[in-house]
């Protein structure tokens, strides 16, 4: 049995959480400007940087975990924003949701409190992703409900470096309603969470103070061996048997290590951006040898996608060079300067 349709501790139904957005009329934050290397760097983080925005807060103050990157061995570490982080810069406390009815009957009741519910879902369904997984392939995404209208069977939700709208069989698939073709008897519950908003971020003294804790103490765990270096002798092993796989695995396996290290010291650079705009000098040199990375990281990976094409593979490994120096170049900047 659905749970009832709760009403919020105001004693008013509420079905949206942030009001006035609409995915027409939507912007993007300029960290997702379609100028830059990467506008789009992975779900969860891209999700976050919209959703703080929209509450009117500064997703840059919060991108200090882009220092503590590693190799993982076969992929660069997926960044996120430290929940910790979150609560700590923004006043914002996420918590994961506890699933024992229906998905959409447990979301409607934290939107119903004013709390915003991140989902994971199978891109299948999501219209945003029309051309890549929308109707053709399944994959694990996370998205932050907005609006649900459970008569109407649609919602409004941030995907990657937006927000949008889906209904009707998109919404059935979403929820893996009963009856929906995605419902199997052994159908798991997916992982939720959702977000206690407070007031509103700190003062703008506070909020770089706070920013700058969180940096040293990223810095402090950042990798001590060139996690770059480390890449280049994986992919002299992993290039052998990456030109007998078909193109689909390619771009999965260039999401996972130059789009996520590229990506990520793109970020590196807004951040060390916004600390400057807060009355943080030195940053320059630094700044510039993240966004080195992030270009590096790019035009590497088109060299890698037409030698993996022609099957020609010699040098690759050493084509990383200029950017693990430039790895070096950044971390020895801001160790000197803040550890």
């Amino acid at each position: 049995m659905a749970l009832p349709r709760p009403k919020s501790p105001l004693g008013l139904i509420s079905d949206t959480v942030i009001p006035g957005l609409n995915h027409a009329s939507y912007r993007q934050h300029s960290l997702h400007d379609a100028t830059r290397d990467w506008p789009e760097t992975n779900c969860y983080v891209d999700l976050w940087i919209e959703v703080l925005n929209s509450l009117g807060r500064s997703p840059e103050a919060g991108l200090a975990f882009t220092l503590a990157q590693d190799f993982e061995g076969d992929h660069f570490t997926f960044f996120k924003y430290p929940l910790e982080d979150l609560a700590a810069l923004y006043g914002v406390s996420v918590t994961e949701l506890a699933i024992y009815d229906s998905v959409e009957s447990h979301v409607a009741e934290q939107i119903a409190r004013g709390r915003m519910a991140l989902v994971e879902v199978d891109a299948f369904y999501l219209p945003d992703t029309r051309g890549v997984s929308y109707g053709v392939e399944h994959s694990k995404t996370t998205i932050a409900v907005n609006r649900l209208d459970r008569v109407g069977r649609s919602v409004d939700y941030f995907h990657n470096a937006g927000f949008f709208t889906l209904d009707g069989e998109d919404y059935d698939g979403v929820f893996q309603r009963e009856g929906h073709i995605s419902k199997r008897p052994d159908t798991l519950f997916p992982y939720v969470e959702f977000v206690k908003i407070g007031a509103g971020e700190a003062s703008p003294e506070d909020l770089r103070r706070t920013s700058l804790d969180l940096m040293r103490r990223h810095l402090a765990l950042a990798p001590r061996e060139n996690p770059v270096r480390s890449f280049a002798a994986r992919l002299n092993e992993d290039i052998h048997w990456l030109i007998q796989r078909d193109p689909a695995f390619f771009h999965k396996y260039a999401f996972n290590t130059l789009r996520q290290v590229g990506a990520n010291f793109e970020l590196l650079g807004s951040y060390l951006d916004w600390l400057a705009q807060q009355g943080e000098s030195g940053l320059i040199e630094p700044r510039d040898t993240a966004r080195a990375i992030s270009s590096g990281a790019k035009t590497m990976q088109f060299q890698l996608a037409r030698a993996v094409n022609r099957k020609r593979t010699e040098g690759l490994p050493a084509m990383l060079d200029g950017i693990a120096s430039a790895w070096d170049q950044t971390l020895g900047a801001l160790r000197s300067r803040y550890a």
